[in-house]
């Protein structure tokens, strides 16, 4: 860490450091609340905010499966209610005056886990390989962001601290070398489902042109009216006073309640329609469509995504052991379960976007490491877009593959998703070879 570079946007000063070929700002508060309240967006300040501590995660309870699955440690990051904060990568070197694209980040992990500043997204490779600023964004989750309760308790509030992050961006980030007319939303799996449910606000156009959604589940966002409203009652335990990790533990069994819902259950928490800042269920789609003609999408999934779930059912793991027929009927739910959670729904999503005048594209990614159960598993996009070697030392996702293999693929796929963000235009169709085929809807 050498001298501090010193930013100056309209919030106030902002110190961050140099750290090898970029330049971070971490931990800048976007928004302050108080529990189950509305965002407001964060004061400015007139002396210098040292953005140099990682944004904390919001309180959350142990996922020990994706830990092995992803070389994740629970802990990582200390918890807070205060984790409206956002932290800016930024390639070194960027000439005064000189205006780069700007990608906003939100993280996955069914909007109960997970933090825009884990080790796994760090954007350093993204940025310095492509001259983009990757903006990480950390907000509320399950219980503290995400369910609206029969007393008046407030629904979507992870997705209102979403809206005030994307507002300090346009606000701010040409200070930092962002081009605020260049904005490209993008997220993986419950990121994906913000991105695309951002994009449903009339507002959206205004804070990003471009967005990309990885592997949302929006084949299960619908008809959770009934299982909401169950969840909503066992949540009315949680008061403003409780401890924040006893709200973590009553999360919990709030989502066991929702067990009988069948695979909307897989995710308990999540946006809920006909709360701000989304309209009732029933207008979801006029809303998207009035938005389309001003964001570019490119939409998309994995291959195996219910790969990555499989080895939890005891009935699929006995299946599997089956010899010759186990491996074609693990095969196959994972083909029907990654269709009706992601794969239909992506694509209809890309076509009714282009019917409303919207450009779109839809991918599937493919790639896998070699001889691994998990092959093209929700999350595999993860490591290609972010972090290195040493952050993705202990995953199991990707035993089997060398780091230069990974490094070789994820190089190329930083590449497409960056010239999307500039908005150089993908032509009707194209890809990455063994990786990743997309086309325009």
């Amino acid at each position: 860490m050498s001298s501090e570079p010193l930013f100056t946007p309209p919030c106030g000063p902002i110190s961050g450091w140099r750290d090898g070929e970029v330049v971070r700002a971490t931990g800048i508060p976007y928004a302050t609340a108080g529990r189950f309240q509305p965002p407001m967006a964060a004061p400015d300040r007139t002396p210098p905010f040292a953005a140099t501590s990682p944004a904390p995660a919001c309180p959350q309870g142990p996922v020990p499966f994706l830990d092995d699955v992803l070389g994740t440690r629970y802990g990582e990051l200390p918890g807070s209610e205060d984790c409206q904060r956002l932290s800016i990568t930024v390639p070194a070197g960027l000439a005064d005056g000189e205006q780069v694209p700007v990608m906003v980040w939100l993280h996955g992990g069914s909007y109960t886990s997970g933090s825009g500043d884990l080790a796994i997204f760090d954007a350093t490779s993204l940025v310095a390989e492509n001259r983009v600023i990757v903006v990480s964004v950390t907000y509320r989750l399950g219980l503290f962001g995400y369910l609206s309760t029969n007393t008046g308790r407030p629904a979507n509030l992870g997705l209102l601290d979403q809206l005030e992050a994307f507002r300090w961006v346009q606000r701010n980030i040409a200070a930092f070398g962002g081009d605020p007319r260049r904005v490209t939303a993008f997220g993986q799996s419950a990121g994906g489902d913000s991105v695309a449910h951002l994009m449903a606000t009339p507002e959206a156009p205004s804070l990003f042109q471009r967005a990309i959604i990885q592997s949302a589940p929006l084949g299960i966002t619908r008809g959770r009216h009934k299982m909401s409203h169950a969840m909503g009652i066992a949540a009315e335990a949680v008061t403003e006073d409780t401890p924040a990790m006893e709200v973590v533990a009553i999360e919990d069994h709030v989502s066991q309640v929702a067990r009988k819902y069948g695979l909307m259950a897989a995710m308990p928490f999540g946006t809920q329609y006909g709360h701000a800042p989304l309209p009732p269920e029933a207008e979801i789609e006029a809303a998207w469509n009035e938005t389309a003609p001003g964001i570019e999408v490119l939409i998309g999934h994995t291959s195996d995504e219910a790969r990555l779930f499989l080895p939890r059912s005891p009935f699929v793991s006995r299946l599997g052991q089956v010899p010759l027929l186990g491996t074609a009927v693990v095969r196959a739910i994972n083909w029907a379960v990654t269709e009706a959670v992601y794969g239909r729904a992506a694509r209809k999503f890309a076509r009714r976007h282009a019917r409303a005048g919207g450009k779109a594209y839809s991918y599937l990614l493919s790639w896998g490491a070699p001889g691994n159960f998990y092959r093209a598993a929700h999350t595999v996009d993860l490591p290609l877009l972010f972090g290195n070697q040493q952050t993705w030392a202990a995953a199991g996702l990707l035993t089997g593959a060398t780091w230069e293999e990974i490094d070789a693929v994820g190089s190329e796929v930083r590449r497409l998703w960056a010239a999307f963000a500039r908005g150089d235009g993908l032509g009707a169709t194209g890809g990455i070879p063994g990786t990743l085929q997309y086309r325009a809807a």
